[in-house]
């Protein structure tokens, strides 16, 4: 799916939030990528009683993919590590959105030769959909 003006790109899940959750948790283990954090941000809006749809933030990286990225354009560290959110629209269909790898590229002005560096979201977030 090509990327929206705002560089994120959207996919839609088969799945549940928690469902696509784990797909991609299990992806990344199995890949030994570094899960760093997840954001819970519908269970931290329900902790202040306020209603939200299922809506999680999954963060992760590879140090030998990502450090090369800041050498070359620091503030790339911005958008690193990675981030895939996954959550449900007024609808209830599931959606899994991440950062355009291209769309990084050109924000930071990143080597062409370093894009596929972080050209692996595509797949990760295919494979959590699916």
């Amino acid at each position: 799916m090509p990327p929206t003006a705002s560089g994120l790109i959207d996919i839609p899940s088969k799945h549940s939030v928690d469902e696509t959750l784990a797909k991609l948790k299990g992806i990344l283990q199995a890949k030994g990528v570094t899960l760093f954090a997840l954001v819970d941000h519908s269970g931290e809006a329900a902790k202040a009683v306020i209603k939200m749809r299922p809506t999680k933030l999954l963060i992760f990286g590879s140090p030998k993919a990502g450090t090369p990225l800041m050498l070359a354009a620091s503030r790339i560290a911005i958008d690193l590590p990675l981030k895939i959110l996954i959550w449900e629209d007024a609808q209830g269909k599931v959606w899994v959105t991440y950062n355009s790898p291209v769309y990084l590229q050109e924000r930071h002005g990143l080597p062409v030769e370093l894009l596929p560096n972080i050209s692996v979201i595509e797949a990760l977030g295919k494979a959590a959909a699916e």
